[in-house]
C-alpha cells in the first residue's frame, strides 16, 4: 500500500505501480541521478548512455530479485511521471529502496513531503523506516532534518533509520 497522500498531496502529487512501459522513464530517470557522477569521466557519450543502460539494468533486476512484494510506485504531477518511490514492507520495518525525482522537481520540498507522508506511516504503525543513501548524496541532510540517523557505514553507502 503506498503512503498516504497527504503533505505530497499539497504539490499535487500521485501514485501508481510501474509497469513495463515505465521502464523508458525509470531508465532516463535513472541516468539524471549519476549524471554529475559520469561528466568526470570524459568518456564519450555513447560510452556513457551504454553504462548507464548496464548500470540500469542491473540496479531493476537486484531490486526486482532482491525486495520480491515490494511496491515500485511512479510519482506523478498532473498525469506526468516525475519520479519514483519503491518500498519494502519488512515484518519489523518499512525498507525505503529508492526514492527519486526528475532534477527539474528537486529542491521544491516534493520529495520532503513524500517523506513526510512515510514518516506518518510509520509513526502510526510504530514501525521504523530503513534507507541506504550514497555517502555523497546531499539527500542525507533532508533525511537527517527528518529525524534519520546514521546506523552503519556500508562502503559507500550509509544505513539511516528513522525510528518512531
Amino acid at each position: 500500500m503506498p503512503p498516504p497522500l497527504k503533505a505530497a498531496a499539497a504539490f499535487g502529487i500521485a501514485y501508481r505501480p510501474m509497469t513495463d512501459q515505465d521502464l523508458p522513464f525509470v531508465a532516463r530517470l535513472y541516468a539524471t541521478t549519476r549524471a554529475q557522477e559520469l561528466a568526470a569521466t570524459g568518456w564519450t557519450p555513447e560510452a556513457k548512455a551504454a553504462f548507464l543502460d548496464q548500470q540500469h539494468r542491473a540496479q531493476h533486476a537486484y531490486y526486482r530479485g532482491a525486495y520480491t512484494g515490494a511496491e515500485w510506485l511512479i510519482v506523478e504531477k498532473a498525469g506526468e511521471a516525475i519520479g519514483r518511490l519503491y518500498l519494502a514492507q519488512g515484518d519489523e520495518a518499512l525498507l525505503l529502496v529508492d526514492i527519486s525525482l526528475l532534477p527539474e522537481w528537486t529542491g521544491r520540498g516534493i520529495g520532503g513531503a513524500i517523506l513526510a507522508d512515510l514518516i506518518a506511516q510509520a509513526r502510526k504503525e510504530r514501525r521504523p523506516i530503513g534507507l541506504h543513501v550514497e555517502k555523497r548524496n546531499p539527500a542525507q541532510f533532508l533525511y537527517r532534518r527528518l529525524g534519520f540517523a546514521f546506523v552503519e557505514d556500508k562502503g559507500i553507502y550509509d544505513r539511516m533509520e528513522w525510528r518512531p
